[in-house]
């Protein structure tokens, strides 16, 4: 377990009540991490961590409830794991929103703006809440979840791949700002997952099929396999991997 070992290390999750967010918080704990379990709804976060900690002991994981579209939210989450924890030193960017599904002809500015505000300034906002503390001890790993999505155009999701295309280059400018202070920064960016995020893409049997047609593993992805990468970034096995992207799509993205 050495080069994957976590042990001590505190992890915060966004969305991670369900989906990729608690797969990998799951894998995050099971590897040794103390891990801070956050979405907008407690209940849900609570189920987690009670998960969690009845598998690998008390005081794994905790619940800090926080919205991604609240400065002030975020600013709490980062403060209060620093009071129970003492130390940041993973944060998983993975919360997002993608209120429209549709052409971007039709796509409204509050909405083109909830987008953007969610999926790339929150993050922004969380880990400089957070980096103090890496930079200090100079060891810190952030990991933002992107997509695919950011890699190609969609007539249907455009606005979301536009922030998740903005994702990957978060990911650099921060791996450039952060690389003297031996804090790494990179992107996973998942293909089509079997969660209730993209529900509307993988549920309708005709696009469905139409996606695993072009997959050469022929089959959507599940959360938890999309949980080991982010084990890899923020474990000893990737101390030399900074300002990249994983992507874990079944190989969608080559044909």
């Amino acid at each position: 377990m050495t080069l994957f070992d976590l042990s001590g290390r505190v992890a915060i999750v966004t969305g991670s009540s369900r989906g990729i967010g608690r797969a990998i918080a799951e894998r995050l704990a099971e590897h040794g991490a103390r891990v801070v379990v956050s979405s907008r709804k407690e209940e849900g976060c609570r189920a987690v961590a009670e998960a969690i900690n009845a598998r690998h002991g008390e005081e794994r994981a905790i619940v800090v409830p926080a919205s991604i579209s609240s400065k002030a939210d975020l600013q709490r989450l980062a403060r209060t794991t620093e009071a129970r924890f003492g130390r940041i030193d993973v944060v998983v960017c993975n919360a997002a929103s993608n209120p429209y599904y549709g052409p971007m002809s039709g796509i409204s500015d509050e909405q083109f703006r909830k987008i953007l505000d969610n999926n790339v300034i929150a993050s922004h906002w969380l880990i400089g809440f957070c980096v103090p503390g890496m930079i200090a001890r100079r060891d810190g790993a952030i990991i933002l979840v992107s997509s695919v999505g950011g890699l190609k155009g969609s007539g249907v999701i455009g606005a979301y791949n536009v922030s998740k295309a903005a994702d990957f280059q978060l990911a650099r400018n921060l791996a450039v700002e952060l690389g003297p202070h031996n804090v790494r920064v990179n992107c996973i960016a998942p293909g089509l997952v079997q969660t209730d995020f993209a529900r509307a893409l993988w549920e309708n049997p005709e696009s469905r099929a139409a996606y695993t047609a072009r997959t050469p593993l022929a089959r959507i992805g599940q959360p938890d396999e999309i949980a080991g990468a982010a084990v890899f970034l923020a474990s000893p096995a990737g101390s030399f991997m900074t300002g990249q992207s994983l992507v874990i799509d079944g190989g969608q993205t080559i044909t």
